[in-house]
């Protein structure tokens, strides 16, 4: 992701308007949340005018009696004042803190969201942990702005407002001298300010570095053990950690200077302006009630400016994590829906795919090609095995025909139709893909299954698991079917999360299949099983098979053998070894390695 400098200066100022969608569905609310914020501070703002009556009339009265009843007026006009507070208080926290968790909540679902339909291009260049720690971390930082600084912010602006307003009415010349101290902290409060806000990027940009270390560690964390790096790991994690914590002090003793400094000018200057209040008194120009009220606005408007400096903080740093965000929903995924999709034809038998003098680069790799001008047709029903050695292009032609990315040249159809012209939802639903490393959910056995096709019924999920000769050891486990499988399924070995994997595409039964060296985590016994449910499955559909055991090899239709991304043989097994070329090179090979059982893919 790019750091804030790099960034152009009104997309830095947008800042926090990117909240402004997520806002827009809860208007009504806002409106009656600023209404009760309005209230709460006008009610705090009539305070100072009941102590004024108090203080001239209750203790001006000419005798006991009357200043007895004086007092109670004005004694039971100020719980008046008081009860008002409370209850106008009580309604904004509510309707602001609900409004907080509302807005984070969508928030956090629609990035999320978006990220889901990134193509693998995103992941390319953006680590896991990094959009964790901006789901996560920046989400709640929102959170805490929209549902109680910015709350707060509004309320001591409308009373820091109101009280000096109020001031200037009952004391013009001395408020006017005070205002001209106080314009004189506004630039070096914007300079600040600033500084606060880029700190405040950079330390969210330093917290989501030791997500993401953490993320990438914990996922490996076998290998980690079994190399003995956790001390080398623990101190990745920690100078990442160190470097967070020294970005957040920058940020923290600017912030401190910052309001300092104005509660600082501010304070100095009400005091300058109580004292010629006093000297008033003195002179007899207003009453010592006039004075009080004078003292309380005083003390309403330097506390308003105390929290509005402490609120300014906490906007800047959500300002930080909202750009944070908005770049995530701004990205761009460059597999896009088409503008007009077109129906995808479905005929029996099976799916038609063509690929047209096919060339692809991937994006971080430019200058090398992975595939390079492919030429191939595959017929309904028909079951072709793709080899080569590793780089070859195998998986990559998976990912196109899938459209997890588009070719730079040439066409790709199934069914006759370009895969560009068809919803994505569309396609991939004609396709069913079994990689070669199970994923895996951690949920039930029946659940992970059903993934396939979430309206499944049990009894089709347990046929599902039968015909991947799955049934067996997952009634074994404690609880059958509705066991928990753990995080990537830690609980079952390769071969029976292999299994899963085969009866979730099973299920799913689509007219196009994808076996992406489907049984490489499979012992001899349950190759020779789960063998025998693929021929099944590769019945009345198309199959495409990234191969690597003979036994997958002995019964395609055609062996298509890719090398640096081209195509240079295609035919049946028996040919290919007799032409004696690549194909007969890797069959030798693993012949050598395998005592003749197989082929490398």
């Amino acid at each position: 992701m790019p750091e804030t400098s790099q960034r152009p200066a009104a997309r830095q100022a947008r800042s926090l308007s990117g909240l402004a969608p997520f806002l827009k569905p809860y208007r009504g609310r806002i409106a009656l949340a600023l209404l009760a914020l309005v209230l709460a501070a006008l009610a705090t703002l009539a305070f100072p005018i009941a102590l004024r009556g108090l203080i001239d009339a209750g203790f001006g009265a000419a005798n006991a009696g009357e200043r007895l009843m004086a007092l109670r007026e004005h004694f039971l006009a100020m719980f008046a004042v008081g009860a008002a507070l409370g209850i106008f208080s009580a309604s904004r926290f509510y309707m602001v803190t609900w409004l907080g968790e509302r807005v984070t909540a969508d928030l956090r679902n629609a990035v999320y969201t978006h990220v889901l339909r990134q193509s693998p291009e995103f992941f390319e260049t953006t680590q896991t942990g990094e959009v964790l720690s901006r789901i996560t971390t920046d989400t709640t930082v929102v959170q805490t702005v929209v549902g109680s600084s910015l709350s707060m912010g509004l309320r001591n602006t409308v009373m820091g407002i109101g009280a000096l307003v109020m001031l200037i009415v009952t004391n013009p010349y001395v408020m006017g001298q005070v205002l001209g101290i106080l314009v004189l902290i506004v630039a070096p409060a914007l300079y600040f300010g600033r500084r606060v806000r880029k700190l405040s990027r950079a330390s969210q940009d330093r917290v989501a570095d030791t997500s993401a270390i953490a993320a990438e560690v914990l996922n490996a964390v076998t290998v980690v053990q079994s190399y003995t790096q956790e001390g080398a790991e623990a101190k990745r994690f920690a100078d990442a950690s160190e470097a967070a914590f020294d970005t957040a002090r920058k940020r923290t003793t600017v912030r401190s200077f910052l309001v300092a400094f104005i509660i600082t000018t501010v304070f100095g200057a009400m005091l300058w302006g109580l004292y010629q209040g006093t000297q008033a008194v003195i002179a007899g120009s207003i009453t010592a009630g006039h004075l009080g009220q004078t003292v309380v606005y005083v003390t309403l408007l330097v506390s308003s400016v105390a929290v509005l400096a402490e609120v300014w903080g906490d906007v800047l740093r959500a300002a930080g994590a909202t750009e944070r965000l908005v770049e995530l929903m701004e990205a761009k995924s460059p597999v896009a829906e088409p503008a007009s999709p077109q129906p995808l034809p479905a005929p029996a038998g099976g799916s038609r795919v063509e690929f047209s003098d096919v060339r692809f680069h991937y994006p971080s790799r430019p200058q090398t090609a992975a595939l390079d001008g492919i030429q191939l047709s595959i017929q309904p029903g028909e079951t072709v095995a793709l080899v080569g050695p590793s780089g070859a292009g195998k998986t990559t032609l998976f990912q196109l025909l899938l459209r997890f990315y588009d070719p730079q040249a040439g066409v790709i159809r199934l069914n006759g139709q370009p895969t560009q012209t068809l919803r994505l939802a569309d396609l991939r639903a004609a396709i069913g893909l079994v990689p070669q490393d199970s994923v895996i959910f951690s949920t039930t056995a029946m659940e992970n299954i059903r993934y396939g096709r979430p309206d499944a019924t049990d009894e089709e999920v347990m046929a599902a698991a039968k015909a991947a000769f799955a049934d067996d050891f997952i009634r074994a486990l404690p609880e059958g079917y509705a066991s928990f499988l753990g995080e990537r399924g830690v609980r079952l070995s390769g071969g029976q999360r292999q299994r899963i994997s085969i009866a979730r595409a099973m299920l799913k039964n689509p007219p196009l299949l994808l076996l992406d060296e489907a049984t490489s985590a499979l012992d001899a016994e349950s190759e020779r099983v789960v063998q025998a449910a693929l021929e099944a499955a590769m019945q009345h559909r198309t199959t495409l098979v990234i191969a690597h055991r003979l036994a997958t090899i002995q019964k395609a239709d055609r062996i298509v053998v890719l090398e640096a991304g081209r195509i240079v043989d295609i035919g049946r097994h028996d040919e290919l070894v007799a032409r004696g070329g690549l194909y007969a090179k890797l069959a030798a090979m693993q012949f050598g390695l395998e005592t003749g059982t197989g082929i490398a893919g």
